[in-house]
């Protein structure tokens, strides 16, 4: 199902699909239910009150929020509006959450009342931020020092209003996705309206997803994985979506009996977490008939499957580029990340951006075979754009091979990132907190292979000379100044690190040292974080 190129723009396709299938239920969360028919007319509304409050074509608004359908009303109104919408992780917190408010050029924020207090906690970097929208339960605005208008949330969606006569276009840009630094702080990928839907019509193909299926998601919405790969399959296939707040691991199945869910989108560590609870009767009772994420355990692979009755298909992607890769059909291959779709040429490159032979180790590059289906760059970081396209590829910064059929393999990754649940970290914004600390002198993060899949944070600490330093203190420090998924579980302390000529830290023998027998660990010794 390919679509036409002028529903590639998310408000004209969220108005398409209202008059196609009206009061059908869309979105259910919790006890509620939004039908097609409604998130057209709240997204209009919040687009023409957004308007009111001088948001643009063009403008930046960031949202904080926790998954909820005033997310996609926000979402879809900034949408109809030419706004751009700028998704922060809800357990942001100080100089990176200002540094991204700052790099976006935010105008206004959306933010949930319990998080304010992050943003009176930077006022020297909000200077660009005009106006602060609050989302309370119970209507009430806190009170707050912030030199600036606080508005409700519920005044921005009520009433029946068209929103202003504003032309979008497929190329405009929808949102500002950041993703991870590595050697530099994170990256505003700039994603065009056209590429939130250029996987859809493989994504469809590969599930066969139809109006009688119901999607859950219970990834949040401030990352890609739950815009792109949930929320728009099911509005274009006409399907129900479940939104969750989190995952539970020893409720999971009860969710998916409660919801009927026959669909469910996953990170690898999800798979990993549902394998390890003890078998019950239960695992084949539902409606499930497949999941769609990335990074299956190929040990599990079959185990799951057979397990929990459900096929498994997997995608390869990154917040630029989106799904390029996907592992679907009888000819799936566990373990592969897949072979690239009709919408995306892939290959595997070498140091000089020259084709390797299957079986030989390179970087995995990619680029669309369609206008616009992915990001247009990283907003004013044009140094940074043109090191990641250059030689007309994006670059992935992931290793991998392919075999003699086609299918991609994942091998690691090149660049200097770290993935935990989920979760990308930089290691540069860990190695930033850390490194303020006035004790000490250096330090650098890394990934530690997760027991449950994907990494935990390591850092390697040197401290000043003559001083001491207690792990429990080097937590205590970095809890309130950065988001608790980056708070390190691991943390070594060393006379030095090991560095190139240059001075560059060779992360590479850490990693090859792996955790020496002083490595103190934060869930061995009981540390429980603040969150």
């Amino acid at each position: 199902m390919d679509l036409p190129w002028d529903d590639r723009v998310l408000g004209a396709l969220v108005a398409g699909q209202a008059r196609l299938h009206g009061d059908r239920p869309f979105v259910t969360f919790r006890d509620r239910e939004i039908s097609f028919n409604e998130l057209h007319a709240r997204s209009s509304a919040a687009a023409h009150h957004l308007a009111r409050l001088g948001i643009g074509h063009g403008d930046k608004v960031a949202l904080m929020l926790p998954n909820c359908p005033e997310y996609l009303f926000l979402w879809f109104g900034l949408a109809k509006l030419g706004a751009v919408e700028v998704p922060l992780n809800t357990a942001h917190r100080g100089d990176l959450l200002g540094y991204m408010l700052e790099q976006a050029d935010v105008r206004c924020v959306v933010i949930q009342d319990q998080l304010v207090d992050r943003l009176e906690q930077i006022p020297e970097r909000l200077a660009r931020v005009e106006r602060v929208v609050v989302a309370s339960p119970s209507g009430r605005l806190p009170s707050s020092p912030l030199a600036r208008p606080l508005t409700p949330l519920g005044e921005l969606l009520e009433g029946a209003h068209e929103p202003p006569k504003v032309t979008v276009k497929p190329s405009d840009i929808f949102c500002f996705m950041f993703t991870s630094g590595t050697t530099g702080p994170s990256k505003a990928a700039m994603l065009p309206h056209a590429a939130a839907t250029a996987f859809i019509p493989v994504h469809l193909e590969a599930c066969d997803y139809t109006a009688d299926d119901v999607l859950y998601t219970c990834l949040p919405l401030f990352h890609g994985n739950a815009q792109i790969l949930s929320t728009m399959p099911a509005l274009v296939a006409g399907a129900r979506l479940v939104l969750a707040e989190r995952f539970h691991a020893s409720t999971f199945w009860d969710e998916m009996r409660r919801t009927g869910a026959t669909a469910f989108n996953y990170i690898g560590g999800m798979l990993t977490m549902l394998y390890k609870q003890p078998a019950s009767p239960g695992d084949r009772d539902h409606r499930v008939r497949l999941a769609f994420g990335a990074a299956a355990p190929a040990n599990l692979w079959a185990a799951i499957e057979e397990r929990f009755g459900v096929t498994l298909i997997e995608g390869f992607g990154l917040t630029e580029s989106g799904a390029v890769l996907c592992n679907y059909g009888p000819q799936r291959r566990a373990g592969s990340i897949g072979r690239p779709t009709r919408l995306y040429d892939v290959r595997i490159l070498d140091e000089d951006d020259r084709d390797v032979p299957p079986g030989t180790i390179g970087e995995i590059v990619t680029r669309p075979n369609t206008p616009h289906s992915m990001a247009a760059g990283y907003y004013r970081m044009p140094e940074k754009t043109l090191e990641a396209f250059r030689n007309l590829w994006f670059h992935t910064g992931d290793l991998g091979h392919t075999d003699a059929d086609g299918y991609f393999y994942f091998v690691d990754r090149k660049k200097d990132a770290i993935r935990r649940r989920g979760e990308n970290i930089s290691s540069f914004e860990v190695e930033k907190v850390v490194n303020a600390h006035p004790k000490v002198e250096e330090s650098a993060a890394l990934a530690h292979p997760s027991e449950v899949g994907e990494d935990e944070v390591r850092v390697v600490v040197v401290l000043r000379e003559g001083e001491t330093l207690a792990p429990e203190e080097l937590l205590a420090w970095c809890e309130p100044r950065m988001a608790s998924f980056m708070v390190p579980r691991f943390v070594e302390f060393r006379p030095s690190l090991p560095k190139t000529p240059t001075a560059r830290v060779e992360k590479y023998r850490l990693r090859q040292d792996g955790l020496s027998p002083g490595t103190w660990d934060r869930e061995q010794a009981g540390y429980r974080l603040q969150r």
